[in-house]
């Protein structure tokens, strides 16, 4: 055993010893939430996790642990999600500008969310780096194209950005085909899962399928990477 592992078996339960702190499991976390998100699962805990909106303790055998201001910030992301149906990229973008540490949520109020971001060609171009010719290439391609009259949205300048990094290593647009093909098999799919949602409860609706969206995404992703690194691996020689 290790001396940090011991440390965490002979602590009081629920104790950080570093910090002195109360720490909670996954299932407390859930206990506490419940009374006001009667919906809310371990599921959903995890996922926003994964999505950067809470970053639990670790034990030495990798379980989660987590404290009040933890709490705090859950109870914000779902209040926000449920009473003005914020995507959590905005909510993600309120913690991260919050100027005080996120002790009480019932102290702060979620604000209106920030203009989308809308640039124009010229705007991506310098942004990201891209020539003329690149980004006509990526469009040419399928891999982006401009909202109809209000320009580049922050998902155009995502990819934009992405293709220029990868323009690095020898990518083009058209070694990147195969991922805009892809997408659209994952588009189909999900929208089975997610029109249904669409069409109950109004703004309530749209907001839990946006939320589908992202964590179907979220897991699509740790599949794709975990695809590729066990394809690669042996190549690597691990």
């Amino acid at each position: 055993m290790t001396a940090s592992a011991a440390a965490w078996n002979s602590a009081t339960p629920g104790e950080d010893l570093t910090r002195g702190e109360r720490l909670m499991s996954i299932g407390e976390v859930l206990a506490h939430l419940r009374g006001d998100f009667p919906d809310v699962t371990i599921s959903k805990l995890r996922f926003l996790e994964t999505e950067g909106l809470v970053e639990p303790r670790r034990t030495p055998a990798g379980y989660r642990k987590y404290t009040w201001t933890d709490i705090a910030r859950l109870r914000y992301v779902l209040t926000a999600q449920r009473d003005q149906y914020l995507p959590l990229r905005v909510i993600r973008e309120h913690l991260a500008t919050m100027r005080e540490p996120l002790a009480e949520v019932s102290a702060v109020v979620p604000q209106e969310p920030p203009s989308e971001v809308r640039l124009t060609r010229d705007e991506l171009l310098t942004k990201t780096g891209l020539a003329e010719s690149g980004l006509k290439a990526l469009e040419d391609h399928g891999l982006l194209k401009p909202r109809l009259g209000s320009g580049y949205d922050a998902d155009a300048l995502e990819v934009a950005t992405a293709a220029a990094r990868l323009a690095e290593f020898g990518l083009e647009p058209r070694h990147l085909r195969a991922y805009r093909t892809a997408a659209d098999r994952e588009i189909g799919l999900f929208s089975q899962l997610i029109t249904p949602m669409t069409r109950q409860n109004g703004p309530a609706g749209r907001a839990r399928a946006a939320d589908t969206v992202h964590e179907l995404a979220a897991l699509t992703q740790r599949v794709h990477a975990a695809l590729v690194r066990a394809g690669l691996r042996e190549i690597l020689g691990k």
